[in-house]
């Protein structure tokens, strides 16, 4: 037993931003595998420019973010191809949003609607100023030339 034994020192420090409470900076990272699951074949259908939604085999309603199971009638549902051409139903200007986005602010997102689609799809507009976004605007879907499998890998252009 070695009663002398201690942990060897480093020469970094710890950045403190304030005593009293103690705050300090404090970086921290980790790699995270995700499944996407029942929902791959929609992130799938991204890298490769499609869009897709899901029907209700039993009441034909089209969801356009998809669903396992159609929540007005329960029912299995089934992929679809969605339209890419569609208009803004609503829409908002965000002036903060998360790290990712940051470097966008302000940025639009819109909620678009396709004919012969029961619900609405959430996604940015790109290519035109805040305000000039429009309920009713025509917009069409657009890709990410290299996919990172992220629902952001689909974005909406006036069309």
């Amino acid at each position: 037993m070695n009663k002398n034994a201690k942990l060897p020192e480093t020469e970094d420090g710890t950045a403190l931003f304030n005593l009293d409470p103690i705050i300090i900076k404090y970086h921290y990272e980790i790699e995270y595998l995700h499944s996407y699951a029942q929902d791959s074949p929609f992130f799938a259908g991204l890298a490769k420019g499609r869009l897709l939604g899901s029907r209700c085999g039993a009441c034909s309603y089209t969801y356009a973010t998809p669903r396992s199971h159609c929540m007005e009638c329960g029912g299995a549902t089934e992929w679809v191809e969605l339209p890419q051409r569609g208009r803004i139903h609503t829409f908002t200007t965000c002036h903060f949003g998360g790290e990712a986005f940051l470097k966008e602010t302000p940025f639009t997102l819109i909620l678009v609607e396709f004919d012969g689609v029961d619900t609405l799809f959430l996604s940015r507009l790109i290519g035109a100023e805040p305000d000039e976004a429009a309920i009713g605007m025509p917009v069409r879907a657009r890709f990410v030339r290299n996919s990172k499998f992220k629902p952001t890998d689909v974005y909406f252009v006036p069309a």
